[in-house]
């Protein structure tokens, strides 16, 4: 029986999978009806575009100005070399838009947005306040998630955008002002290499990453049991869940929307 353990443990693990995905598509399939045939609360959605983003500005201005000078200043110490420094501004700008703007802002969603909705909505589940919803006829996935939904999917592009935007501007700043760079070079590499395919790639992965953290952390969120102690596990399986599916599914997503814009230089 010993033999047989790591295969029946590796067949649990498949099947609870399978099941959580099953759990997670049905969650799926009520947020699409809700959003087609659901009452828009718009109340409700004004207050989740506040809070997931207008109040994440912050976060993902400091992520993205951080991050854009980091990855500059990696490139220009090896194009420094080269005698390239000046090809780094059309690097850092592709890198931000395709890769670094959508991944970098998802996982600090997570962490903010996506443990909120969960504790939330975690909380008013272990307090019956989900059962009072159901006994006055109101669908809780309509009433907790599609104003999420909606509010994300608004959201996520604009602040991949903006944290896009401040990486490229602080960037641009720590190439001309600490290694020197000459701004109207730097500016015509950043303008020739940069494409609006670029565009298009960060917003696609910012919709579909914001989808992501809203459905699994109301998911988990919807799922709790055991009082307290199961709103402080749900809290932390959505942040975890969350961020390795916009992980997994980014590579996938690169490797998709690669075979209809393709990396290169547009102008």
């Amino acid at each position: 029986m010993q033999l047989l353990y790591p295969f029946t443990l590796l067949g649990r693990s498949v099947l609870n999978l399978l099941a959580y995905l099953g759990e997670l598509y049905f969650v799926i399939q009520e947020t699409l009806a809700a959003l087609i045939i659901g009452k828009k609360r718009l109340p409700q959605i004004a207050r989740q575009i506040v809070e997931i983003g207008y109040r994440s500005q912050p976060v993902v201005i400091v992520t993205g100005c951080f991050t854009g000078s980091v990855l500059t200043a990696q490139a220009l110490y090896q194009m420094s070399n080269l005698q390239m420094e000046t090809g780094a501004g059309g690097m850092v700008s592709v890198a931000m838009f395709r890769e670094l703007g959508p991944v970098i802002t998802g996982l600090m969603l997570c962490g903010r947005v996506g443990a909120a909705m969960a504790a939330e909505i975690g909380t008013m589940k272990v307090t019956e306040q989900i059962d009072a919803l159901r006994s006055m006829n109101i669908n809780p996935t309509d009433y907790l998630v599609l104003p999420r939904f909606i509010a994300i999917a608004i959201s996520m592009p604009l602040l991949i955008a903006e944290a896009a935007f401040f990486g490229i501007v602080f960037s641009t700043l720590f190439g001309v002002g600490v290694f020197d760079v000459n701004f109207g070079n730097w500016m015509d590499q950043l303008n020739k290499h940069t494409a609006m395919e670029d565009v298009y790639i960060a917003l696609i992965k910012g919709c579909a990453f914001g989808m992501l953290i809203v459905v699994i952390s109301c998911h988990q969120g919807l799922s709790v049991k055991n009082g307290a102690v199961g709103v402080g596990r749900g809290t932390t399986s959505a942040m975890v869940l969350s961020a390795l599916a916009i992980i997994i599914s980014n590579f996938f997503l690169t490797l998709i929307l690669n075979q209809f814009w393709p990396l290169g230089f547009g102008g």
